[in-house]
């Protein structure tokens, strides 16, 4: 099997996409590469790091903790994603916690290199503001979905948004999804996310299946 240089590999990365072959290849010489174990930060919350982490394999969450511990998760990335660009921008600290959910391949590019490459590569800054963009509107979201849906609601959509389309009508959560998770996500206690998910069970919303996996109609699993 052919080992991936790190050209290959920055050319899976959206934001780097448009790079010609001259700046691709300074840049490869400007990222190293790190693994990191499951459960170990990427980026703390309240602190900085001065790079730009972009997840090659594995899977990562992104938690914001306040001063009692509480955690809530923002969301969930994985390869192609990239972290750390906000506070590369403004020059403050990370906002929340991005913690390896899984053993995580990355590559971490510096400060210096990232601010070149945005001064020299128009589509790349643009790349970056899209970015952002669609993060403040997942933010945006997430805020309307804790202000306006109920516990049965905003647990139904963290549902659908763990799980892939698996037929009409037909959902399915491949990977072990806990209520703590769940509770994290939605913004409720984990007694109240396990009656929720018993009313959805009985009701025939959502089945657990022999392998672990979830099954869930998208339709039905939207309504109380």
């Amino acid at each position: 099997m052919a080992v991936l240089t790190n050209v290959d590999l920055l050319r899976r990365v959206s934001i780097f996409s448009e790079l010609t072959e001259h700046q691709m290849a300074q840049l490869a010489d400007s990222v190293t590469k790190q693994r990191l174990k499951r459960g170990e930060l990427i980026v703390e919350q309240g602190k900085k790091s001065n790079a730009l982490f972009i997840i090659l394999s594995g899977k990562a969450r992104v938690v914001m903790t306040d001063r009692r511990a509480r955690e809530v998760i923002l969301d969930v990335i994985g390869p192609g994603d990239y972290v750390g660009e906000i506070s590369l921008i403004d020059g403050k600290t990370h906002s929340a916690n991005v913690q390896a959910e899984s053993v995580c391949d990355v590559l971490v590019l510096g400060r210096a290199q990232f601010h070149h490459c945005l001064q020299e590569n128009h589509s790349m800054a643009n790349s970056v503001i899209k970015g952002l963009a669609q993060r403040l509107r997942k933010a945006d979201e997430k805020i309307s979905s804790l202000a306006l849906m109920d516990v049965y609601g905003r647990v139904a959509q963290a549902l659908i948004e763990a799980a892939h389309v698996a037929g009409e009508n037909h959902l399915l959560i491949r990977e072990k999804i806990t209520r703590q998770d769940i509770a994290k996500r939605v913004g409720a206690s984990r007694e109240m996310v396990s009656r929720v998910m018993r009313d959805f069970e009985e009701q025939g919303f959502i089945k657990t299946n022999e392998d672990g996996s979830v099954s869930l109609t998208e339709r039905r699993a939207t309504t109380r």
